[in-house]
């Protein structure tokens, strides 16, 4: 799907749409629950899709009770001899369900498409190798057999954070206490907050220590009964940024402040950018004014980073954004291509290998960019054509589905034109 965006204002408000982060945590969490969960789910995408489908094929069963309201069982009793579990493009249900699987002995196996079976998964697989499982082949598609084993855990901190939200799901369930031991400084570290709290919510501690984490063997995952999934930080930063970036005003709502989601740091990257950005209750309030250049390290907050970039491109000055390698191992490479994107719009852009310099108050022109297939450049590039001086063609834009697939919806309620070609 291409699609065409006249240059228009954005004007209004927006409700956050649930996070996925936090939906591919609950939802797992519920699947290896005492008793059914009933989970309020707003709305969903590709990738909360990808990790429905695969809890049921582990055996929990998913009812839809009511609009946004989940019914979760747990796998439970209900578990068969072999799994295939489908992970669409969902390096989140990849990394979170793999140990989870192992943990139950369950024989399965995963497949993904798009750019997922290139992304890192490898330190992950060594470590379940070393604690009782067997894997045919070490990428995508795979199977693992045996059962998960205590001990200690030796994980990198500086590939994916995925990896040890997968395995905190995972550990309680064994026997044996085990230990995960950190061999390099945790990145993403808000997401893995994320995880312990949605643990704590179910009854399952873990011990933070200096180099990782602690976890007790034969805990029970119980069921708080009722959950919602908050708000979605990262989605809601493209309409945050696209009020900084003209006059009018545009609100976002229903987000929590006190989230432990990394990409909620939006607000203060843009007040950094000098941008008039405020939050108050549930809700962040944008409106434009000159912005200046900013230095951005990303290791934090890498999925910010797309839409950043744009926002670089009409600040005053050369905005550096720094410890950005990770962003080469998302669904596409992210560097390349908002280098390549906003390059072929006009910004003055020059990519380094973990680095992206960006001399912004030059005006865009418009023209035709490709999506990458990427949910992120697309949604950055729209957000984008509200500094152009013509229409911007997106190629590949149905990529929002992957997360966002109300997301052209949403740009038309705030007074976007944006058409199908």
């Amino acid at each position: 799907m291409n699609i065409r965006i006249t240059p228009s204002a954005l004007r209004g408000r927006v409700e956050a749409i649930p996070s996925k982060s936090d939906a591919h945590r609950i939802l797992i969490a519920a699947a290896l629950a005492d008793q059914p969960t009933v989970v309020r789910l707003g709305s969903s995408s590709r990738d909360i899709q990808a990790t429905m489908e695969c809890v049921r094929s582990l055996g929990a069963k998913i009812d839809h009770d009511a609009p946004g309201f989940l019914n979760i069982s747990p796998v439970w009793g209900n578990t068969g001899d072999f799994a295939s579990l489908d992970c669409g493009e969902s390096g989140a249900t990849l990394r979170f369900l793999l140990p989870v699987a192992a943990a139950l002995g369950v024989p399965a196996t995963f497949s993904g498409q798009g750019r997922l079976p290139q992304r890192p998964l490898q330190p992950l697989v060594e470590q379940l190798e070393n604690h009782g499982c067997h894997f045919d082949r070490a990428g995508l598609p795979l199977t693992v057999r045996g059962r998960l084993t205590g001990g200690r855990y030796t994980l990198p901190g500086d590939v994916s954070s995925q990896f040890i939200t997968g395995l905190l799901l995972a550990l309680p369930l064994l026997e044996k206490d085990s230990r995960i031991v950190l061999a390099s400084q945790l990145e993403s570290k808000g997401y893995v907050q994320m995880t312990i709290a949605t643990l704590k919510k179910f009854s399952i501690a873990i011990e933070e220590h200096a180099h990782g984490y602690q976890i007790k063997g034969g805990q029970k995952y119980r069921s708080p009964q009722h959950l919602s999934v908050e708000g979605d930080w990262s989605n809601a930063a493209f309409w945050i940024c696209a009020g900084c970036l003209q006059g009018n005003e545009i609100l976002c709502g229903g987000l929590a402040q006190d989230s432990w989601q990394g990409d909620k740091e939006i607000i203060n990257l843009l007040r950094g950018f000098d941008a008039n950005v405020s939050f108050f209750k549930d809700t962040a309030y944008a409106t434009g004014k000159p912005l200046k250049a900013l230095r951005i390290d990303a290791a934090e907050i890498p999925d910010l980073i797309p839409v950043m970039a744009v926002v670089a491109t009409a600040a005053a000055g050369t905005t550096v954004i720094y410890n950005a390698k990770r962003l080469r191992i998302k669904e596409s490479d992210r560097l390349a291509a908002i280098a390549q994107s906003l390059s072929q719009v006009g910004a003055d852009v020059t990519e380094r290998e973990d680095a992206l310099l960006i001399r912004g108050g030059k005006p865009l022109r418009g023209g035709v960019v490709q999506g990458f297939g990427d949910h992120r450049i697309v949604m950055s590039m729209a957000i984008a054509a509200a500094l152009c001086e013509s229409e911007l063609i997106i190629e590949g834009a149905e990529a929002v589905d992957k997360s966002y697939p109300q997301f052209f919806d949403h740009f038309k309620r705030l007074g976007g034109i944006a058409d199908v070609i």
